[in-house]
């Protein structure tokens, strides 16, 4: 493929020098002036800009400068005379120049050195088609990530109604302490997963009061299922950070918890968010019996305080009004997905209108 080469010099007799040197590897392009050069530049992808510094109306440098952001990937030499220096050393500092000639040049030598641009103009392109690449590669990670996620969210919303209105409480009382406690974005989206996701194991004890075979006690059971939801999650590669916060939000601040006993800052920030969150909706919202009120909930996770739930988390839940816990709560039957996480706000967005 031969490549657009653009030769800008307001004196006609370098233009045609130029163009007969480079015309036989380069399909030319030739512009008397800086406004014709970026007339062309709208029209035709050119590899290499070659333009004289001393140009009337318009310089080389405001030149470069105007098309920099038209044409990225474009390589820009400059010409220019030993008295342009300064100019020269504000081309290079703002990055606008790849390589500067002085005048008078040898043919030879520019030649070189516009074949050396030349190979820089491909490598340029490569790393921004590879970058390109990478990017819609990511985009449809999201895109699985997103709908792995809703069809997860789904099948607990199907199974347990009960369960799938903790999650959504669950998941928004959590951000709003990550929120807080100045938790990245990108983690805050991660804890919203896992709060999503964290009772996709759930077991119905109320009903019948049954244990499964095996399992001995209700916290066992409660250990059971929180091992099978994590390892669901890391058979996801896409979720390998939430099955992290999944597996560990469990732990006591202590180290009595499980499943690793670890103990205060050893356990993730983001599992340490997710247990008080947790704990706290079913006090206040419990299945089987009396709810707590605020106040009342408060008081019995503050004794705890170091025990089993991180000292910060607690301080930050105890600022914030049950009014405002209330508000954040949507109905029920609003299906969530984690969307409304880069849109700034605790809402879930409706991915299906009924359930």
């Amino acid at each position: 493929m031969t490549h657009k080469l653009l030769i800008v010099d307001d004196e006609t007799a370098n233009l045609r020098l130029l163009e007969r040197l480079f015309s036989k590897d380069f399909h030319c392009l030739t512009a008397p002036s800086g406004p014709e050069a970026i007339r062309l530049l709208e029209h035709h992808d050119v590899a290499i800009l070659i333009s004289d510094q001393r140009m009337p109306g318009m310089t080389g440098i405001e030149l470069l400068r105007r098309t920099a952001p038209l044409r990225p990937h474009m390589v820009r030499i400059l010409l220019t005379g030993y008295s342009d220096v300064e100019a020269l050393v504000e081309a290079i500092n703002s990055g606008l120049v790849y390589m500067y000639v002085t005048k008078p040049w040898h043919n030879d030598d520019l030649k070189l050195r516009v074949n050396r641009a030349c190979e820089h103009y491909e490598q340029n392109k490569s790393r921004h088609s590879l970058a390109d690449a990478n990017q819609r590669l990511l985009l449809r990670l999201e895109e699985v990530k997103l709908g792995v996620v809703t069809a997860l969210t789904q099948m607990l919303s199907s199974r347990d109604k009960q369960a799938y209105g903790h999650a959504i409480r669950v998941r928004n009382y959590a951000m709003m302490i990550a929120g807080k406690m100045g938790v990245s974005e990108a983690q805050i989206e991660e804890l919203a997963i896992a709060a999503l996701l964290h009772d996709l194991g759930r077991i119905d004890t109320s009903t019948n009061g049954v244990v499964s075979k095996g399992v001995s006690t209700l916290e066992q059971m409660v250990q059971a299922h929180s091992g099978c939801e994590a390892r669901l999650l890391q058979a996801i590669p896409e979720l390998g950070n939430v099955a992290e916060i999944v597996s560990g939000y469990r732990e006591n601040f202590d180290g009595t918890g499980s499943p690793r006993g670890l103990g205060a800052e050893q356990i993730p920030l983001l599992c340490r968010i997710l247990r008080l969150a947790d704990e706290y909706d079913v006090m206040v919202l419990p299945k089987a019996s009396a709810a707590m009120t605020h106040d009342e909930a408060m008081k019995f996770l503050t004794q705890r305080s170091g025990r089993q739930f991180d000292p910060v988390a607690i301080e930050i839940l105890s600022q914030l009004s049950p009014e405002e816990l209330a508000d954040r709560q949507p109905p029920v039957a609003a299906y969530a997905d984690y969307s409304h996480v880069r849109q700034g706000t605790f809402e879930p967005a409706c991915v299906d209108a009924a359930l």
